[in-house]
């Protein structure tokens, strides 16, 4: 009964909140504020080297409020955010290039994003995000999380009960650990990227949620709820791919668990994470059958906050994907019936100051062969690692900013250092490219208002 009524609790709830947030933006008179307004709060507070996405334990409260917690009153939840880059990577890139660019050495305006972020009254709030892509020159909803909530105590213990009506798994989760939110925090559609990953990761803005959650004593974190996917039409005027990886039968089940704990200057997260989506391939439902994926993971990350504004921060994330690859061998387009695919993700970063940052991180993913699942490798494998370093500076995450409270940017660089690429290191593809041609330079300008 539960999975049959998901869909329609999922459009009802999301109705009612859409609603009070469009009552919520009535009176144009008022200044348009952003979150930093609405709690008193200079980005530092929330975000860890004073931007976001990474959030600070108050990020993490505020989020998990329904992004509730304010100081003035009444305000305008509208906000907006752009992302431009330069991108070089050490070989040219196989073409053809999207439509405007080269095949190397490009400037693009990677993304220009609009919000609609905030809370009414103590009990709901909504991050809600839509974005003109500028390396496909297309606008589609982007991420979404409205969010109920209320205050209870349990056995004598402060908890916040809530649900949230989502679009992409993790993207509700208040821990920088998990695919959504995850390092990097900011990338570009013009930089390669391997070409295999856990589904946990694959299903962004092709899905609706929802999930329940309870925040016990400011410490332990449950949720549990479920995805579907919505219908062809409605991504396609989303501008969401929906054969991109395909469609989900029926309800795919999601559920969290984490454990936080505040040390006065320090704190630290240890979690687990489970998603089981039962996948038409391709949107290709003329077998009868499904891929069943099973996605178990392992998180954790530790943040210090030394004097002055001087913060250290350790994310890791561990996933293990069993497949049962029904579909796909029938359809031809997978050798095995049953493979595996396992992803290791760690970053560490320190921020001087709560305005210059050094951020390093590893990633690793390998798993099953597969001549079919993997026919455009030489390796026949999914094996991708490497590096990936960043350095940024992001002068007014403290407030002062000569344009307002408002205003706020990052500047930085990246460099992204790959040991194997979609299989091996050396004549991945079969034409003589190696991982090391797909090295990027990247240079970006993120700005929010």
């Amino acid at each position: 009964m539960y999975i049959r009524s998901l869909g329609a609790r999922v459009r009802a709830l999301l109705a009612l909140c859409a609603l009070g947030l469009g009552l919520m933006t009535a009176g144009g008179a008022l200044a348009v504020p952003a979150f930093a307004v609405q709690t008193g709060e200079p980005c530092q507070g929330c975000h860890v080297g004073g931007f976001g996405p990474q959030l600070t334990p108050f990020g993490r409260a505020f989020k998990i409020s329904g992004y509730t917690i304010r100081t003035n009153k009444f305000n305008i939840p509208l906000s907006a955010m752009a992302v431009a880059s330069y991108v070089r990577t050490q070989s040219a890139q196989p073409g053809p290039p999207p439509e405007g660019y080269n095949t190397n050495n490009n400037f693009a305006v990677d993304q220009v994003s609009v919000f609609l972020a905030g809370g009414l009254g103590s009990h709901l709030g909504a991050f809600v995000q839509t974005t003109y892509d500028g390396i496909a020159h297309a606008f589609s909803w982007d991420n979404l999380d409205v969010r109920a909530t209320t205050q209870v105590t349990v056995k004598g213990a402060e908890a916040t009960l809530g649900l949230s009506v989502n679009n992409s798994p993790t993207v509700q989760d208040p821990f920088n650990t998990l695919p959504a939110w995850g390092y990097p925090y900011t990338a570009s559609g013009l930089a390669p990227s391997p070409a295999a990953a856990p589904m946990i990761g694959n299903l962004a803005q092709s899905t609706l949620g929802m999930t329940a959650s309870i925040w016990l004593n400011s410490e332990l974190w449950v949720e549990a709820g479920g995805y579907e996917s919505p219908g062809s039409n409605f991504l396609i005027r989303a501008g969401a791919d929906p054969t991109d990886p395909g469609n989900i039968n029926g309800v795919a089940p999601y559920v969290r668990i984490a454990f936080q704990k505040n040390y006065g200057g320090h704190n630290f997260e240890v979690g687990a994470f489970g998603f089981w989506p039962n996948i038409y391939p391709g949107h290709d439902e003329s077998t009868g059958m499904t891929d069943n994926y099973a996605d178990l993971g392992l998180d954790g990350s530790f943040q210090l906050f030394a004097g002055h504004n001087n913060t250290f921060t350790v994310n890791g994330r561990y996933t293990h994907e069993s497949q049962t690859l029904n579909a796909s061998q029938a359809l031809g387009a997978a050798t095995n019936l049953h493979d595996t695919l396992q992803d290791l993700r760690l970053d560490a970063s320190y921020y001087w100051h709560g305005k210059v940052g050094a951020t390093v991180g590893v990633f690793d993913t390998w798993g099953s062969t597969d001549p079919l699942l993997y026919a455009d490798n030489s390796a026949l494998q999914p094996d991708s690692s490497g590096m990936l370093f960043q350095i940024d500076g992001t002068p007014w995450g403290d407030g002062g900013s000569p344009l307002g409270a408002r205003f706020n940017t990052r500047v930085g660089l990246q460099y992204t250092a790959y040991f194997r690429f979609d299989g091996s290191s050396q004549n991945y593809d079969g034409f003589g490219r190696s991982a090391a041609d797909n090295n990027t330079f990247r240079a970006f300008v993120w700005v929010a208002y």
